[in-house]
């Protein structure tokens, strides 16, 4: 399981408008922000160490998705995920160490899918709930840069539904540039979240959880759900479905050509990571 060795975190509310459709904007009132579009908070969802209680069960699958024993509502939530290589430093003051920078080295498609829980304290309690529950693609495309500029600035994100033999759009379809916080200023976020982040409301202590599963080497992150269509909003997963996840190059192809590939279930090898799993 090559991302077993790996951090995993998320970023809510990177994309405008998705956490309102998805019902969770009233759980992030309490944390302040410094700017009207900035992401809320990152969160973990995979903690690799054993004393971190249900954040140790290893969640990623690239072929399927396990229904919870329990009720609950799962949703689809398409993303770039971002691998990373993580750089610490020490800090002299207090002896610990903290994230100096993140580098991305590659990018896939991403399903962070969800359980609607409105009575959950953290994010982390609608991300993993056990094996099997998010997904990542297995092709992962190299990364040059995530500067402006840079090749994921062409690509584009998108995600369908498949029911009893047909297929529906589940989010927009929608640029990587469409991103509130993208490029630099995402990861210079990212850093200062990992390291000043507080157990607040359902936002966590990342650096706790670094020093926890001490200090890991790279970290999956998913960088932020798109926005829902208006029959993903109120369309939940069922046993049977299959959900797909395609991050595509939209300069090599345009949206009616994904979505005839999800329909085949058959992506082209080039300029695609997609993720296409079977809910069980």
């Amino acid at each position: 399981m090559p991302y077993r060795n790996m951090i995993g975190l998320g970023v809510a509310g990177n994309f405008a408008g998705h956490l309102e459709q998805a019902g969770e904007a009233s759980d992030f009132q309490a944390l302040k922000v410094s700017e009207d579009n900035q992401p809320k908070a990152i969160f973990p969802f995979y903690v690799p160490s054993e004393n971190s209680g249900f954040l140790s069960t290893y969640p990623l699958s690239n072929d399927k998705i396990t229904m919870p024993e329990t009720e609950g509502c799962l949703q689809i939530e398409p993303e770039v995920a971002l691998i990373c290589n993580i750089e610490y430093a020490l800090n002299e003051n207090t002896g610990n160490r903290v994230v100096a920078d993140l580098i991305p080295k590659q990018f896939a498609a991403y399903n962070d899918c969800s359980i609607r829980k409105p009575n959950a304290h953290k994010i982390s309690e609608k991300k993993n709930w056990g094996a099997h529950t998010k997904g990542i693609a297995s092709t992962l495309l190299e990364l040059d840069t995530l500067q402006q500029g840079g090749t994921l600035d062409r690509f584009r994100i998108a995600s369908y539904h498949k029911k009893d033999g047909n297929i529906f759009r589940y989010g927009e379809d929608s640029p990587t540039l469409g991103y509130s916080y993208f490029h630099q200023k995402l990861l210079d976020w990212i850093i200062d979240r990992m390291n000043h982040q507080q157990d607040n409301g359902p936002a966590e202590d990342i650096a706790s959880l670094l020093a926890k599963a001490e200090y890991p080497e790279q970290a999956l992150i998913s960088i932020g759900a798109t926005r829902y269509t208006e029959y993903g909003e109120s369309h939940f997963l069922q046993s049977g479905d299959t959900s797909i996840v395609v991050v595509y190059d939209g300069e090599l192809f345009h949206e009616e050509e994904i979505l005839e590939m999800a329909a085949l279930s058959d992506f082209s090898d080039t300029g695609i990571s997609a993720l296409i799993q079977r809910v069980c």
